[in-house]
C-alpha cells in the first residue's frame, strides 16, 4: 500500500480501487462492533470482508512487480519491517495503556490487528520471490495448494500472522501477474453489468441471512479445527470460499472508475490512512460512543464520519505531518550493514 506513480492506466485504476478498498476498511472496522446486534451492519460488514482484504492484497501485489527484486525490493522489505516495529510498538502500548481489547497478546511475533497485514506483505514478497526463483509455471495453483493446506496445520494462526497471510497469498500471486489490459477488454458491456449485479446480490445474500452466517470465515485467521471442521476434505470449504471471494471482487472492481480523479489522488496516500485509521477505530470504542448508537440516523452518521475520515487521512497535510513515522528512512539500516560487513571482513 506505499506510494505509487500514477502514469499507466492500470496503476490509475488499481489505485482508484485502492481508495475504494480504504474506504471499505475503514467502514468495515468502524461498524463491527455493531454486528452482534443490528443485521444490517452485520449485512455489510459480510459483503465488505467478502471483497476488502483479497482485493487489498490482489493491489499489493500488482504494484510489488515494480519492486520485488534488487535494491528496490531490499528497501520495501526494510520500510515495511520499521513500519511493523514503530506501529506493533505504538499499538500495543496504548492498548495497554487504555485499548485493553480482549484476547490481544502483546509480542512482536504476534501482529496487533491491523499489523497483521504488515507482516502478510512481507511473507507475500519472500513467496513471490521464492516462486520467481523456482520459475513455477503456475505460481497461482502453488499459492493455492499452500493456502488451502495451511488451514490443515494445528499451529497458532496468529503467531506471525503466517496462517492468515498464507490464505491470502493466492490474491498477491493474481495481482502480481494481473494484465490490465486484457481485464478491461473482458470486464466491458454487458459483463461489467453482471458483475456489478453479482456484487448487489451478494449484499441482498448477506442482508437475508447475516445472522446465520459466521465472518470468521472471511477474515482467514483461523485453521479448519479452530472453525469446527475436522473433516479430511475441509479444504474443499476454502476453495468454494475463494470462488465467493473472486466473484465479490470482481464485482467490486465494475463499479471502480478507470479515468483519473480525485479519487486517484487520495489513492496514492492509502498507506496512511491503513496505518492511522486503527487509532480512531480504536479511539472509538474506548469513548463508550457504542452503547449510544441504535438509532438508523446514529448509525448513519457514523457511516458518514468514517467514510469522511478516511478522506481526511488522505491529506497531504497528514502525509507532511506523520511520513518520518508512516515512510521511515532506512539509510541507517544500510549503514549498519555496511559497517557489519566492514567488521567481519576484517576478522
Amino acid at each position: 500500500m506505499g506510494e505509487q506513480k500514477t502514469g499507466l492506466s492500470g496503476d490509475t485504476f488499481l489505485i482508484n480501487t485502492r481508495f475504494l478498498l480504504i474506504v471499505s476498511v475503514f467502514v468495515g472496522n468502524i461498524i463491527e462492533p455493531l454486528i452482534g446486534r443490528n443485521e444490517e451492519m452485520r449485512a455489510l460488514f459480510l459483503w465488505i470482508f467478502s471483497f476488502h482484504m483479497p482485493l487489498f492484497v490482489f493491489v499489493t501485489g500488482y504494484f510489488a512487480r515494480y519492486s520485488l527484486t534488487g535494491q528496490p525490493g531490499k528497501k520495501v522489505l526494510q520500510t515495511i519491517a520499521l513500519q511493523y516495529f514503530i506501529f506493533q510498538t505504538l499499538y500495543s502500548v496504548l492498548d495497554t495503556l487504555a485499548f485493553q481489547v480482549p484476547g490481544i497478546k502483546h509480542s512482536f511475533f504476534m501482529p496487533y490487528l491491523l499489523c497483521w497485514f504488515l507482516m502478510g506483505h512481507i511473507i507475500w514478497r519472500l513467496a513471490m520471490l521464492l516462486f520467481t526463483f523456482l520459475k513455477l509455471k503456475h505460481p497461482v495453483l502453488a499459492a493455492g495448494g499452500i493456502a488451502i493446506l495451511v488451514g490443515y496445520g494445528g499451529f497458532d494462526g496468529g503467531f506471525l500472522s503466517i496462517t492468515r497471510a498464507l490464505v491470502f497469498l493466492p490474491f498477491f500471486v493474481i495481482g502480481y501477474y494481473f494484465d490490465y489490459a486484457r481485464f478491461r477488454a473482458f470486464l466491458s458491456g454487458y459483463r461489467r453489468v453482471l458483475a456489478g449485479a453479482v456484487s448487489v446480490a451478494l449484499l441482498a445474500y448477506f442482508a437475508v441471512n447475516a445472522m446465520e452466517i459466521q465472518p470468521r470465515w472471511l477474515v482467514g485467521a483461523l485453521n479448519y479445527t479452530q472453525m469446527g471442521h475436522n473433516e479430511w476434505y475441509a479444504g474443499v470449504y476454502r476453495l468454494v470460499l475463494y470462488g465467493l471471494q473472486l466473484a465479490a471482487s470482481v464485482g467490486l472492481l465494475a463499479f471502480v472508475p478507470h479515468g483519473k480523479s480525485i479519487m486517484t489522488d487520495w489513492g496514492t496516500r492509502t498507506l496512511y490512512v491503513f496505518l492511522l485509521h486503527g487509532f480512531v477505530v480504536r479511539l472509538t470504542a474506548f469513548s463508550g460512543i457504542y452503547d449510544h448508537i441504535d438509532h438508523p440516523l446514529e448509525i448513519a452518521a457514523l457511516l458518514i464520519c468514517s467514510v469522511g475520515a478516511t478522506i481526511l487521512l488522505a491529506q497531504p497535510f497528514v502525509k507532511k505531518w506523520t511520513h518520518l513515522v508512516i515512510e521511515p528512512d532506512t539509510s541507517w539500516l544500510n549503514r549498519v550493514e555496511e559497517k557489519a560487513k566492514g567488521v567481519l571482513g576484517a576478522r
